[in-house]
């Protein structure tokens, strides 16, 4: 019997997507059996590994603020319309568009125009902003594919039913590779005095923002706490770029201990007795490794004052909307401050409250799933792929 032969697009935009996706990719082809699954799209390093054929590089895409968008925007199209003809060229079975809402819900009305079935895996936070969206995804996403678990009832309450939940693909598979002893002899970090992790964010105009204010926040720390170590979790090589391109810039005295570590923040995370996260998928990770945190974000006033206004969720941290309470503090523009931060950090540090937060933190945690995401969305997928409607 002849072997099934799927083409699939995949199409991510940011880290975290690249993150997931990668894993979507071999769930898919573990899942497919007898079948062969020819993978292209918009990808990252991550999903390039997975062996996805890159026809749009995603590296440059993750791109936040409506002027950096503003500058940005011919290489969007340029990117859309590479990936709308490669799509309908090689008459793709099926389109996956991870997360990255701005460009993959266009995206996902001019191919499901075309005739491409189109899911969407990571649904767009509609609850949090932009809720007129729910339109273009009753409209042209045949299944939207989604892991928070207040999420499939959120949506069903807004009229869209072809929905399957199947847990966070970070549950059970975020964990540290190095036990803390280990590490901080690894790093030439004292085991006898308190670690501070610092995660400026993925992005390079995140980095750009937050990273002076964190390091103004490490000083105020050690004048105070002179044994404190700092260690700065940058996730690629660009962010270790970016990352020491603030500090050559920084005006002001760095701390004596402070570490930049490449491509280990989940073992950075586990080894720390308090984290400053930036908000986005961080947070959640944070919190499952159970690492007491404060969430902090920042970014151009011209920006913060044009989008405040339409979000409309309680918390800004994904931590505290799954926990659906102020779990963690959240430092938000001028709030985010060297002082506050430092602050609330000395507050977490506190045994009592330190040991407090990781039991909390473990309580959300579990909510989360039980492992096995990425593996039920493959299945998602190819169920849409083999109906043939």
């Amino acid at each position: 019997m002849a072997k099934n032969k799927y083409k699939i697009m995949i199409v991510a935009g940011e880290a975290s997507g690249d993150t997931h996706a990668a894993k979507l990719v071999n769930a898919l082809r573990e899942s497919s059996g007898d079948s062969e699954i020819e993978f292209f799209g918009c990808a990252g390093q991550k999903m390039r590994e997975a062996g996805v054929e890159p026809v749009v590089i995603a590296d440059n895409l993750a791109i936040v603020g409506l002027p950096e968008i503003a500058k940005a925007l011919p290489g969007f199209l340029r990117a859309f319309s590479k990936l709308k003809k490669a799509a309908v060229g090689r008459k793709a079975d099926a389109a996956i568009l991870v997360d990255f809402p701005e460009f993959n819900l266009k995206l996902a009305k001019s191919l499901k125009q075309n005739g491409i079935k189109v899911i969407y895996y990571i649904s767009p936070q509609l609850w949090a902003w932009r809720k007129y969206r729910k339109r273009t995804i009753r409209k042209y996403v045949d299944l939207l594919i989604t892991i928070l678990p207040f999420e499939k009832d959120w949506y069903a309450g807004q009229g869209i039913h072809n929905i399957e939940y199947v847990g966070s693909p970070l549950a059970k598979e975020v964990h540290a590779n190095t036990v803390k002893i280990d590490f901080l002899r690894k790093h030439g970090l004292a085991d006898d005095a308190p670690v501070v992790a610092l995660l400026p964010g993925s992005r390079s105009t995140e980095i750009w923002h937050i990273m002076p204010e964190m390091l103004e926040t490490a000083i105020v720390m050690e004048k105070r706490d002179a044994s404190l170590q700092f260690v700065i979790a940058a996730g690629s090589r660009e962010s270790v770029d970016q990352v020491n391109a603030v500090i050559t810039k920084f005006n002001g005295k760095l701390p004596t201990c402070l570490s930049v570590i490449h491509g280990e923040t989940y073992d950075v995370l586990k080894a720390a007795d308090a984290a400053a996260v930036t908000s986005g998928t961080a947070t959640l990770e944070t919190g499952i490794i159970g690492t007491p945190m404060a969430i902090v974000y920042k970014t151009l006033n011209f920006n913060y004052k044009l989008i405040r206004p339409v979000i409309s969720v309680e918390h800004f941290g994904l931590i505290n909307l799954i926990a659906g309470e102020r779990l963690i503090k959240e430092l938000i523009q001028e709030d985010f401050t060297a002082g506050t931060l430092a602050e609330e950090m000395f507050r977490i540090l506190e045994p009592v409250e330190n040991r407090r937060l990781r039991k909390r933190l473990a309580e959300v945690a579990h909510t989360l799933g039980h492992g096995g995401a990425s593996k039920r969305a493959a299945e998602a997928v190819l169920r849409v792929i083999e109906s043939g409607a």
